[in-house]
């Protein structure tokens, strides 16, 4: 897949058939949509283009919701590639680009892609204030001389699969629902950085995982997880997502303590899949009682685990 991070790099002569959309936490829905378009460009003997922003518009819209990714930058580029996508289009989401009519943008595309196709999902919505509905991409299409087509939405257990039922079930803690929806367990990433150490100092020392501040985390509780190292090692962990009321922490921290394994894993980039929240944040009347409950959790994601 070639990745072109402005619209100034493109120039694709093959006949194309492009997506466009924000392909956060490329979830089911993604995959359905982009195997229609790498479908109709390999029968048109072309290329299959996405193209995405960044930063995620809703950070830039309604910058009040902090927290959107649904899956690291890297994770979201690897499953993009394996879809069969040719081209990946990484726009910047700026004030320039927002002032732009739905027909300047498409005008723009079509002076750097030869679009043949335009696929979009059900409720897509381009240009300057989202005026560019469906119908009006129509009409830009046959004005611009390629075809639209958008696709019904996928439904899954009776619910269509998006990134808003995703961030549902994450901000209820369903860890164990979201592979129905993005075919593989919800995961973050992040560099381990020094912590208060109070993991150490009694006897179950964590990894204090720095994630990115734009990155969605699971409801605060302890969850069994899966830690992945740099070196692609596997290793279960328990993994507690909070304030750390215990000890009067008021900042949401990452804290994974790998089961049966030690070493040093500061300034390391670790992944943690989230496989089943145990149970939520509590607050402890002391650290003997803290101490008994992480053995009670470590023991029940060992048998959490074992069936995974």
């Amino acid at each position: 897949m070639q990745i072109h991070d402005s619209l100034e790099q493109v120039t694709i002569a093959e006949p194309s058939v492009l997506t466009i959309g924000k392909f956060n936490g490329m979830h089911h829905g993604h995959h359905h949509l982009l195997a229609q378009v790498v479908a109709r460009a390999r029968a048109l003997g072309g290329r299959g283009v996405a193209l995405t922003f960044d930063p995620h518009p809703t950070l830039v819209l309604q910058p009040q919701h902090e927290r959107v990714y649904l899956a690291p930058e890297d994770e979201r580029r690897q499953l993009l590639a394996a879809s069969g996508i040719d081209d990946l289009i990484v726009l910047a989401f700026d004030k320039e680009l927002m002032s732009l009519t739905a027909e300047q943008f498409m005008a723009r595309i079509c002076e750097r892609v030869n679009l043949r196709e335009l696929w979009v999902g059900p409720d897509f919505r381009l240009g300057y204030r989202a005026q560019g509905t469906i119908e009006v991409l129509v009409a830009i299409g046959q004005r611009l001389g390629y075809s639209v087509h958008p696709i019904a939405p996928l439904v899954i257990d009776g619910s269509a699969a998006s990134a808003t039922r995703v961030r549902e079930l994450l901000h209820a803690g369903q860890v164990a629902d979201v592979p129905q929806l993005l075919g593989r367990p919800f995961m973050i990433a992040g560099t381990v950085v020094r912590g208060d150490q109070r993991g150490r100092t009694i006897g179950f020392p964590t990894a204090n995982i720095a994630v990115g501040g734009h990155d969605v985390l699971p409801a605060d509780g302890v969850y069994a997880c899966r830690v992945i190292l740099p070196d692609g090692s596997v290793h279960n962990a328990v993994t507690n997502v909070g304030v750390r009321p215990t000890f009067g922490v008021l900042n949401r921290t990452v804290e994974a303590h790998l089961l049966d394994w030690s070493g040093d894993l500061y300034d390391q980039r670790l992944r943690v899949m989230f496989l089943e929240r145990l149970r939520g944040e509590q607050k402890f009347s002391g650290i003997d009682e803290l101490k008994a409950q992480i053995a009670r959790d470590a023991d029940r994601a060992r048998e959490v685990l074992a069936s995974c």
